[in-house]
C-alpha cells in the first residue's frame, strides 16, 4: 500500500527583533519625558526669538521716546508691555535681551569646551607631570572668589558684550576639565583603546576616532547645565553694573536698574518682566538638561 507523502511542517515563526541604534534609543527614552519636552519648547522658542529679533521686535532696542516713559502695559498704544525709563518698548528690549543671553552663553560655553576637553585629554591621557600641573592649575582657579575676579576683571577690561563673555569663560573651564579627564582615564585602558594602538594608530587617531564619541554624551549634558549658568553669570555682572554696556540690552541689566523703581507699584512691572524671562529660559534649560540626562543614559530602564 503506497503512503502519500508527509508534508513538510511549516517552520515555527522566528519573532523578529528590531535593533535600535543608541540614537533611537536615547530618542525613546526622551519622548517620554513631558517635562524635557516642554523644556526643549521653552528653549527652542527663545532661540528662534534671539535670532529673529530684527524682525519679531516692534522696535529697535536703542529707539528712545522721552515723552513716552515709563508707561504701563496697554497705556501706550503699539507697547503691549511698557515702556521704560527713557521711553523705550520693552517688549523689544526683551526681545534683545535674549539675543545677548544667547550670544553670550553660547560663546562662554564654546570657550569652556574647547579647554576644557584639551587640558581634560592630556590630563587623562598622558598623566604624571602633565596631570600634575594641570590640577594645580584648576586648584589655582578653584581658589579664587568668583564673583569678586570677575567684577575685577571687568573693572579692569571696561564694560562689553566681550569683556563680560571672556570673564565667565575664565573661571568657567575647570569644571569641564574634570569631566573630560575621568572620562579619558576610564576609556584610555579599553580593550578597543589598546588593540588601535596596537595596529600602529597615533594618538590623535585614537583621541578622535574612539575616546572622543565616546564621551560625546556626558559633554552634552553637562552643556545642557552650562548654559543657564552662563546666562545667569551674565545677569548678574549687569544686575550689579558690571555687564553690558547701554544701549545693548541685558535681563540682568533691566533688573537692576528697575531696583529704583521697586517702592512704587505703578511701575513693578519694569522688574517683574525680564525676571520672568530670565527664569523660563533657565528652568527651560534645567528641564532639558535632566531629560537629556535620562535619555542619554545607556543604564537607564525607561526605554
Amino acid at each position: 500500500m503506497a503512503t502519500l507523502p508527509l508534508k513538510p511542517q511549516a517552520a515555527a515563526a522566528v519573532p523578529q527583533f528590531k535593533i535600535l541604534t543608541p540614537f533611537q534609543l536615547a530618542w525613546r527614552r526622551f519622548r517620554r519625558n513631558k517635562m524635557g519636552f516642554v523644556g526643549l519648547f521653552i528653549v527652542f522658542a527663545f532661540l528662534v526669538i534671539s535670532l529673529f529679533a530684527n524682525w519679531i521686535a516692534p522696535f529697535t532696542y536703542d529707539k528712545t521716546n522721552l515723552a513716552n516713559v515709563t508707561r504701563q502695559p496697554g497705556v501706550s498704544a503699539g507697547h503691549i508691555l511698557g515702556t521704560d525709563d527713557l521711553g523705550r518698548d520693552l517688549f523689544s528690549r526683551l526681545i534683545y535681551g535674549a539675543r545677548t543671553s544667547f550670544i553670550v552663553a553660547s560663546t562662554a560655553q564654546v570657550v569652556s569646551l574647547v579647554v576644557g576637553v584639551l587640558l581634560g585629554f592630556l590630563a587623562g591621557w598622558y598623566g604624571g607631570w602633565v596631570d600634575f600641573v594641570i590640577n594645580r592649575l584648576i586648584e589655582l582657579v578653584g581658589s579664587l572668589p568668583g564673583l569678586l575676579f570677575q567684577i575685577l576683571l571687568m573693572t579692569l577690561l571696561g564694560n562689553g558684550v566681550s569683556q563680560v563673555t571672556f570673564v565667565i569663560a575664565v573661571l568657567a573651564w575647570p569644571g569641564m576639565v574634570r569631566l573630560v579627564r575621568a572620562q579619558v582615564m576610564s576609556y584610555k585602558e579599553r580593550d578597543f583603546v589598546t588593540a588601535s594602538h596596537s595596529l600602529g594608530a597615533n594618538t590623535a587617531f585614537v583621541a578622535l576616532r574612539h575616546v572622543l564619541p565616546n564621551i560625546i554624551n556626558p559633554l552634552i549634558v553637562a552643556i545642557s547645565f552650562g548654559v543657564p549658568g552662563f546666562i545667569t553669570a551674565e545677569a548678574g555682572l549687569s544686575f550689579l553694573g558690571y555687564g553690558i554696556n547701554e544701549p545693548i540690552p541685558s535681563w540682568g541689566k533691566m533688573v537692576g536698574k528697575a531696583g529704583q523703581y521697586v517702592s512704587n507699584p505703578s511701575y513693578h512691572y519694569l522688574l517683574i518682566w525680564p525676571t520672568v524671562f530670565l527664569a523660563v529660559l533657565v528652568l527651560g534649560f534645567a528641564f532639558l538638561g535632566d531629560a537629556l540626562r535620562d535619555a542619554l543614559d545607556p543604564s537607564s530602564d525607561r526605554v
